[in-house]
């Protein structure tokens, strides 16, 4: 069903080069959606990509070999 179902905070924050508190944040503000399981919070894959992509300051290029 899903190939890689969930980022947890710590790993989005890895990924990004920012705080967990700021990834929290983003969640908290309703910028990036989010799954409460328990007391954590997990991000889709494409939940991640579409808020990295709503960030871009241009479209990705059509031949673009990184999409």
């Amino acid at each position: 069903m899903l190939s890689r179902p969930f980022f947890t905070t710590h790993e989005i924050a890895e990924l990004l080069k920012v705080s967990e508190a700021t990834v929290r944040g983003w969640i908290h503000e309703n910028e990036l959606r989010a799954v409460r399981f328990g007391p954590k919070f997990r991000v889709a894959a494409k939940d991640l990509e579409a808020f990295v992509n709503a960030r871009a300051t241009r479209p990705a290029a059509e031949n673009d070999p990184s999409r």
